[in-house]
């Protein structure tokens, strides 16, 4: 629970995306993520961190000379603007569900 209200005091909010309902999935900004508790306390991720596309999680991939996010048939250019975003979600995230947990 402490891991939860350090996520929800930085920013971090909890987001339905399908087919993961059951999951815990955390947005911040264009980015989320699904996360599972681990046994005897804290969270860990199930997956890298993803771009969102219409709600859903993105898959990256190579596209010509360049990157792009895709999810079904949309895809949207994966710019250093949208590459540094997830970069940032991804250290501030591994860091908060790497914290020790108050005592």
């Amino acid at each position: 629970m402490q891991v939860i209200e350090r996520l929800f005091k930085a920013g971090f909010r909890p987001i339905a995306i399908p087919p993961y309902e059951s999951a815990l999935c955390m947005r911040k900004g264009d980015c989320a993520a699904v996360l599972a508790a681990v046994p005897n306390g804290g969270i860990k991720l199930l997956a890298p961190p993803s771009y969102l596309l219409e709600g859903n999680l993105s898959v990256k991939l190579k596209r010509g000379s360049g990157e792009v996010f895709v999810w079904k048939k949309k895809e949207v250019e994966a710019t250093p603007e949208k590459l540094g975003e997830l970069e940032s979600f991804r250290r501030e995230l591994t860091e908060m569900l790497d914290l020790p947990p108050k005592q």
